[in-house]
């Protein structure tokens, strides 16, 4: 393999990160601001829809119910017709479906329009995946994925205040209140995104038309050299080995992991917010997104270095295991600390701690699973992973009407989090007791460190 690795000029990788990264980095920013924006929305919507914290935590999290359903089924669409065709209509309905939110009338209308984003942007991180996997070797994944995930932290770093800047300044315009007007704009960019995203992607490098045909056929022969060690190693090709106990288990380690990102990323305003009657401070909406960004500034500088880190070492096990520990631990101390300055801190880390884990974690599963089985695979992760963030808006908002508190929402998504690190251990050492007793190839063995 690192002679066939020889054979590829780095210029070339360069060119293809140029030409994709930057459209896929631009659609998840778009998906995550679709997904989360609700939670500035819930600023000022909550109170005109007459929704309880309990209410808009299950409105909130509704998105995933959907999101669950139809995740694996999306993903064997995207198979069947290929990653380019697929994703624009992912992101051409969601944009739609998003724009639409402008026109809730209450809490029924709230429910079904954010199952039906959730329905419609099924199948998307995974179709990413699947996407790079075809076009980048192995050990260069992570911080590709890196790259574009990078884009999740980020759409809280710019969408929080361009959010809270549309909700205050756009109050009015096109006869809507501000919340509406930011729904209905940040929607159709997303429907104008997806149509240009598909001229732009391109499902392999063979079909790339900027890119040499004899460079192609070899960067093609790379991935596929790679995907057949997997397959002899792991089965890797059926379809069988994405229903795996294993695969189920990183479900669930990613189910911890994304309860984390959720509750802080769906609550969080609010818990800027609350710091005005706790401190007797004063915000206005703008100021309150900008204080939500920088959480995820500083989780965003991290992230990359984080990355590389783990491509350098293939230590993916422990590299995730660490960011677990330090997420969870900060999440259940920030809110405790009597003061709003070392509350911000805490929650600092505690992004950077379960966004750092997301990038390192996805270079899991494509070491033991390729072709359809590593599309339905991923799919199946990440739409178990996913039902989190039904969960942690409706737990934490729950808890916050029981006790008028968010700190107990935030100390469960803490248990879920330290929960992810603590079996992302146990799994590495079964696996490390499973290899001592058989060979193993060195594709099987990266996976597992």
């Amino acid at each position: 393999m690192p002679e066939m690795m020889d054979t590829i000029d780095p210029a070339i990788m360069k060119k293809v990160a140029f030409r994709l990264l930057p459209m896929l980095m631009i659609l998840y920013f778009l998906s995550y601001v679709d997904r989360v924006n609700v939670g500035f929305a819930a600023l000022t919507m909550n109170v005109d829809l007459g929704l309880s914290a309990t209410a808009y935590g299950l409105g909130a999290g509704v998105f995933f119910i959907g999101y669950f359903l139809f995740e694996v089924p999306s993903q064997f669409m995207l198979d069947r017709f290929g990653a380019r065709i697929w994703i624009t209509r992912i992101v051409v309905t969601w944009g739609a479906i998003a724009a639409a939110m402008a026109f809730v009338q209450g809490p029924t209308s709230f429910y079904i329009l954010r199952f039906l984003l959730g329905v419609a942007e099924a199948g998307f991180f995974p179709g990413i995946i699947y996407f790079l996997g075809m076009w980048f070797p192995r050990g260069q994944r992570a911080r590709i994925v890196a790259f574009v995930y990078i884009a999740a932290p980020v759409s809280f770093l710019l969408g929080s205040p361009i959010s809270t800047m549309m909700m205050e300044h756009g109050d009015g315009l096109l006869g809507l209140v501000g919340w509406r007007f930011m729904f209905l704009i940040e929607g159709l960019v997303t429907v104008l995104a997806g149509i240009i995203g598909f001229f732009v992607l391109v499902d392999r490098p063979t079909k790339a038309t900027w890119l040499p045909r004899d460079e192609a056929e070899k960067l093609e022969a790379v991935i596929a050299a790679e995907d057949a060690s997997v397959n002899a190693t792991h089965d890797g090709h059926s379809i069988r080995a994405a229903f795996k106990p294993r695969v189920f288990v990183l479900g669930f380690i990613y189910f911890g992991i994304a309860y984390g990102v959720y509750a802080v990323g769906f609550f969080l305003p609010q818990i800027v917010s609350s710091f005005q009657a706790t401190y007797g401070m004063s915000f206005s909406l703008t100021q309150i997104g900008l204080i939500t960004a920088i959480p995820y500034a500083v989780a965003t500088a991290v992230m990359l270095p984080w990355s590389r880190h783990s491509d350098k070492t293939q230590s993916r096990f422990v590299h995730v295991a660490i960011t677990c520990f330090i997420g969870g631990l900060s999440l259940a101390v920030s809110l405790i600390l009597g003061s709003p300055v070392l509350s911000m801190i805490g929650i600092c880390i505690t992004a950077v701690g379960v966004f750092c884990s997301i990038p390192v974690f996805w270079q899991i599963p494509p070491t033991f699973l390729t072709g359809t089985a590593a599309a339905a695979g991923i799919g199946v992760i990440n739409s178990i992973g996913n039902l989190a963030g039904f969960f942690a808006p409706y737990i934490s908002g729950y808890f916050k009407d029981a006790t008028g508190s968010l700190q107990p929402g935030m100390l469960v998504a803490s248990a879920f989090t330290l929960l992810s690190g603590v079996l992302v251990l146990v799994v590495r050492a079964r696996i490390k007791q499973t290899a001592k007793s058989q060979p193993v190839t060195t594709a099987g063995t990266v996976a597992f460190h």
